[in-house]
C-alpha cells in the first residue's frame, strides 16, 4: 500500500529528476493527527527566487489514509467488528482523492501595468498554463494588489491549480471518472450462483511515481509560461 512518506519521497524524487528546487516541510496535527506536507519549487538558483516564479505543492494526509496505507481496508473492517468479506468497509471506491494544491506566486517587482494589459495577462496566463497542465483539474489565476500612495497597485500574479489522485480506488486513475460504485459490480460465487462482493485492492504504488514525474513537469512548464507571459506583456507595454 501506499504511505505518506511514499507520496513525499516519490515527488522529491521526480522534482529532482528533473532539476526542480525543492524546498520541503512537514507538519503533524496532534489532536487531528492529519499530516501534511507543503514544499516550495522553483527552477534555478535559490539566489534569484525573488524574481522569478514559484510553486508550492502541498497536500493533507488523513488518519484514514494511515490506517488504508498501514492495514488496508481490513483495517478499517477490524475497527469496527470482525472482518467480513461483503462488508463496505472492504471496499475504496468511494473514499475521496487525494487532493494536491499548487499555488504559482510571480512577483511584478513594481511594474506599472495599465489596468487592460493585465487583464490580458491574466488571460494569457490561465490559457497557456492550462495548456502545459496534464494533471490539473482546474486553473484560477488571481491577483495580489499593494496600497502605494494612495492607489492599489499589482504586486503579484497568482495561479491556483488542483490535482485528484484517486489513490485507493481499485481502478486506478480510471476511478477518477468513475460515476458508479465499484462494488454495486458483484461477483458470481459459482457454489451458490449468489452476487459475492470482493474486497477492493487499490495498488496506487503501480502509478504514483509517473503521475508525479508529470505533476512535476506541469509545474516547470507552468513556471515557464508564467515567466514568458510577464516579460511578453510588460516589455509590450513599455
Amino acid at each position: 500500500m501506499l504511505t505518506f512518506e511514499d507520496v513525499t519521497g516519490y515527488f522529491l524524487k521526480a522534482a529532482a529528476s528533473i532539476q526542480l528546487m525543492t524546498h520541503p516541510e512537514y507538519w503533524t496535527n496532534a489532536r487531528t493527527l492529519e499530516r501534511e506536507f507543503a514544499c516550495a519549487c522553483h527552477v534555478g538558483m535559490c539566489e534569484d527566487i525573488e524574481q522569478r516564479s514559484t510553486c508550492t505543492m502541498s497536500f493533507g494526509w488523513g488518519p484514514l489514509d494511515t490506517v488504508l496505507s498501514l492495514e488496508g481496508p481490513s483495517g478499517i473492517c477490524d475497527f469496527f467488528h470482525e472482518p467480513e468479506q461483503d462488508c463496505s468497509h472492504q471496499h475504496t471506491a468511494t473514499i475521496p482523492p487525494l487532493v494536491i494544491e499548487l499555488t504559482y506566486t510571480l512577483p511584478l517587482q513594481g511594474v506599472a501595468i495599465a489596468e487592460e494589459t493585465l487583464l490580458a495577462l491574466i488571460q494569457r496566463l490561465r490559457l497557456r498554463a492550462s495548456e502545459h497542465s496534464k494533471r490539473t483539474i482546474e486553473t484560477q489565476p488571481g491577483i495580489s494588489m499593494v496600497l502605494h500612495e494612495n492607489r492599489l497597485r499589482p504586486e503579484m500574479l497568482t495561479l491556483h491549480q488542483r490535482v485528484e489522485l484517486p489513490i485507493w480506488h481499485p481502478d486506478g486513475l480510471h476511478g477518477q471518472f468513475d460515476l458508479h460504485h465499484f462494488y454495486a459490480r458483484p461477483q458470481i460465487d459459482e457454489d451458490e450462483k449468489s452476487p459475492v462482493l470482493l474486497p477492493d485492492d487499490p495498488r496506487p504504488e503501480e502509478w504514483i511515481p509517473q503521475v508525479m514525474v508529470e505533476v512535476c513537469q506541469d509545474i516547470v512548464q507552468v513556471l515557464d509560461a508564467l515567466d514568458t507571459t510577464l516579460s511578453y506583456n510588460t516589455s509590450s507595454n513599455s
